[in-house]
């Protein structure tokens, strides 16, 4: 049986039962722990990681990041490896830590990037050309914590911290269907404008009119959505009226302010 490398997985999840087993199974059997931050699901999501091994600990919802940083306290280890509940480690990158762990390469950074690419319902896997983005997540918490933003989850290294790329990927799977889409960035444009007002930054109304074209744009080219057909398509215009809605709200807030209407 393999040695469990000193590495904590945390994942934050609620209502995930469909999909948590996904990435917890793709690090179960070689990492010390598992740590799931349950905020108060209401389908199977508890006992489906409980089954599969994970520690379940409940804590309500705090925010994106804040949420995160709790997961980072209940872990026992120092190195730690951070999944979504809708992305799953890849057997390619499973090796390569697995690897670097082995001959102690992995204390050549203090925090290591990870491509995250999108991964779609009706794909094995994400395409050659598929949207990523690298953010570290596998990382010595005495380096560098998630951020407290109530909507971004970033890990900020210390000043002095090393940083490095992995070259395996990790697989997105952010969408369930199209109506889960649509309420998730609906959600989320909101909790945008809060931590905006919050900060008291204000976007310009001439963002009104460029922020869908430019957004399409952005997504259908620069993103290689084209590259998917018609989903693609739909896809940058999700897109495009996500960014949109933000700032629509932004500017609804403006007014009910003017107004003084809660």
């Amino acid at each position: 049986m393999t040695t469990p490398l000193p590495l904590s997985v945390f994942i934050i999840a609620k209502d995930e039962a469909d999909r948590i087993s996904r990435p917890i199974e793709s690090v179960s059997g070689w990492v010390d722990e598992i740590i799931v931050i349950d905020s108060g699901s209401s389908d199977d999501t508890v006992a489906v990681a409980e089954k599969l091994g994970a520690k379940v600990v409940r804590n309500d919802w705090p925010g994106y990041g804040p949420q995160k940083r709790f997961g980072e306290d209940q872990c026992r280890n120092d190195w730690l490896l951070n999944l979504d509940a809708d992305e799953e480690v890849t057997p390619e990158l499973a090796a390569e830590i697995q690897a670097k762990f082995a001959d102690g390469s992995y204390m050549q950074a203090d925090g290591w990037r990870i491509m995250i690419r999108d991964m779609y319902a009706h794909e094995d896997a994400p395409a050659a050309w598929a949207y990523g983005y690298h953010q570290i997540r596998l990382y010595d918490r005495n380096k560098g914590r998630f951020s407290d933003s109530i909507v971004h989850d970033t890990v900020r290294p210390q000043d002095d911290a090393k940083l490095a790329n992995l070259s395996g990927i990790m697989a997105h799977r952010s969408i369930r269907s199209l109506n889960f889409q649509v309420g998730k960035y609906n959600r989320y444009s909101g909790m945008q404008v809060e931590e905006m007002r919050a900060r008291g930054r204000k976007l310009p109304r001439i963002r009104l009119l460029m922020e869908f074209p430019v957004s399409f744009f952005k997504a259908y080219f620069v993103r290689k959505y084209r590259k998917y057909g018609w989903w693609g398509f739909i896809l940058s215009m999700n897109y495009a009226h996500a960014r949109f809605l933000r700032v629509a709200k932004a500017y609804e807030a403006e007014l009910l302010d003017k107004t003084e209407k809660p």
